[in-house]
């Protein structure tokens, strides 16, 4: 039988899994038109597993030796760290959903529950401790945003995403798979505390990791393993997109790291250079093509790309012994940093595609100009949200560039420093192009009446909350960060 410990470290899994089942009974039987409700339920499951997972953070979970999930699951900090921000990032998208669909003419209880399905597939991600659960949560986290890529089943766009989302998906999968298989051959075990045996065959723990590799890469959309992220995104619904930008990245990078630093950290001249090769790659990349691009979401998109070629500079300096803990430590600060920010600059997408008809016009740069005459504070909060995706002080995401590239310096890398301090220097330039559209750009002719509902205002006022606060005062988040970092190791 289960004991105390093994249904607490569950219960934010359950929380959301139990939402989404609530939802999806609520959409057959009762007969209501007015679905706001549904919102409601699922930010309230959103909200309860945030709130468990900080009493986790308070109040650590520790299993005894006789647990029944005890070679399955590993409880620590770090775990519960990605659960709450992955169930922050649901919580916002969530507040972000209820205009955009009811605009759209989409509100439909499944959504949210397959919103809430992949949540919970995100948390058994952060905290499993065996490649088999890795793939069982893996897939439920994708198969449910395969199905929410297509939400909008009339927009062919939507349709397109969501086919090349899944037939990439299913092929990432099957390499993760192949990986594994090669790892289990080597060791006899699926346990993460076992794979180190496996760098004693070289010529297995080397196609292992780097398979295993791959179908993370896959899920963090790094480079050269990018190619869906751009088409995916612009064409899933954008409250969707910002799910998917920060949920699907949180949780594959908690997963990456604790397979590949940890469980394979005895071996780091077998994946070491090639994390730091990803890292580089994604940064130049990312940045580059983002530059020419006109349609704002799409530019996000290439951005989060670079995004994830940041946070690899943190799992690349786990590779070095000296850069182990403060490369966790930066990982888990900038993925909640990036959360909060790009969650609300989707968010503002969301508001001014609203009712756009035209596909190529929905999110074109000039539909931001001069949205500081028309909406002073929608424009404020998408005024944050880049300037934190670009690293300029005071806000979150300085403060995860900086404990990353530290990181990168702790460990000697300075050349990957260097391409990081570069790239974001570019990244400024587009990011700032928005924000000048937004300012000092004559409004169009025509003026939509935009999306001024309770609940988005609240969403990005709680993402524009959190990037000041973790810019400003990052402290306590810091402190969190690095005693997980400790822990994990």
């Amino acid at each position: 039988m289960p004991s105390a410990a093994d249904l607490l470290i569950l219960l934010p899994t359950v929380a959301l899994a139990f939402g989404a089942c609530v939802l999806l009974l609520s959409e057959a039987f009762l007969e209501c038109r007015n679905r706001g409700y549904q919102a409601a339920v699922a930010a309230g499951a959103a909200g309860l597993a945030l709130s468990l997972a900080l009493l986790q953070i308070a109040e650590p979970v520790t299993l005894s030796n006789d647990s029944l999930f005890r070679t399955v699951v590993q409880p620590d900090l770090f775990q519960s760290f990605i659960v709450a921000t992955v169930s922050g990032g649901l919580l916002l998208s969530v507040l972000l959903s209820k205009g955009f669909l009811r605009a759209r003419d989409a509100e439909r209880g499944e959504y949210y529950a397959l919103l809430l399905f992949a949540a919970s597939g995100m948390t058994l991600l952060a905290m499993a401790a065996d490649l088999v659960l890795v793939f069982i949560a893996l897939e439920i986290m994708s198969l449910a945003t395969y199905a929410l890529s297509a939400w909008l089943r009339r927009d062919k766009r939507a349709t397109e995403a969501a086919l090349k989302y899944f037939l990439l998906g299913a092929f990432s999968s099957a390499l993760y798979l192949y990986g594994v298989a090669l790892a289990y051959g080597a060791t006899g075990s699926t346990q993460l505390a076992e794979l180190p045996k496996a760098t004693l065959n070289p010529w297995i723990g080397g196609p292992a990791i780097a398979l295993i590799s791959v179908g993370f890469a896959f899920k963090v959309a790094a480079v050269p393993f990018h190619m869906w992220a751009p088409d995916v995104y612009e064409g899933a619904p954008t409250p969707v997109t910002a799910f998917m930008a920060v949920g699907v990245k949180a949780a594959a990078f908690a997963a990456f790291f604790r397979t590949i630093a940890v469980a394979f950290g005895g071996a780091p001249q077998h994946w070491g250079p090639v994390v730091e090769a990803l890292a580089i790659l994604s940064m130049i990349v990312g940045n580059l093509l983002a530059l020419p691009q006109q349609n704002v979401k799409r530019m996000l998109a290439y951005s989060s790309i670079a995004h994830a070629g940041y946070a690899l500079v943190g799992l690349s300096s786990a590779s070095v012994y000296a850069g182990r803990v403060a490369g966790a430590e930066g990982l888990l600060f900038y993925l909640a940093a990036y959360t909060v920010a790009a969650v609300g600059a989707f968010g503002i997408a969301a508001v001014i595609e609203r009712n756009e008809l035209d596909a190529e016009k929905a999110w074109d740069l000039e539909r931001f100009a001069g949205l500081a005459q028309r909406r002073p504070v929608l424009a404020l909060f998408m005024a944050v949200f880049l300037l934190s995706l670009a690293g300029i002080p005071a806000t979150a995401g300085f403060m995860g560039k900086l404990l990353v590239f530290r990181a990168g310096l702790d460990a000697g890398q300075l050349a990957l420093v260097i391409v990081g301090v570069v790239t974001s220097a570019i990244a400024a330039y587009y990011y700032l192009r928005v924000i000048v559209s937004m300012y000092f750009h004559a409004p169009p002719g025509e003026t939509e009446d935009l999306d001024r509902s309770a609940a988005t205002s609240w969403g990005l006022g709680l993402a524009c909350a959190a990037v000041v606060v973790l810019g400003i005062g990052p402290g306590t988040v810091m402190e969190i960060a690095r005693r997980g970092a400790e822990l994990l190791f």
